[in-house]
């Protein structure tokens, strides 16, 4: 049984680490981030905080910029393929 309950612990303590090391490695990737710490790593529940606020603000600001680039196609007079093609992609970012 002790041994069991090794393997358990150790296969436990590996998942630990290996979710570390990728909510490190997202949190890396952010703009500015590397101020939370603790003792020497980043604290998972921040970072994954700071992670999901940072991709809310992505889609608000996806959805402001494909917002504001529709509107500038339905005034202006763009009939031309290239603009077809953007407005389809407008529209499927929008659904």
């Amino acid at each position: 049984m002790s041994s069991r309950r090794s393997r358990l612990t150790s296969s436990r303590i590996t998942v630990d680490e290996r979710i570390d090391d990728l909510v490190s490695k997202l949190h890396s990737v952010l703009p500015g981030q590397g101020r939370i710490r603790s003792r020497g790593r980043v604290s998972t529940l921040k970072a994954l905080q700071e992670i999901c606020s940072y991709i809310r603000s992505l889609q608000l600001e996806m959805d402001d910029l494909s917002e504001r680039l529709s509107e500038l196609f339905d005034t202006s007079d763009i009939n031309t393929a290239q603009a077809a093609i953007i407005r389809s992609l407008i529209n499927c970012m929008n659904s």
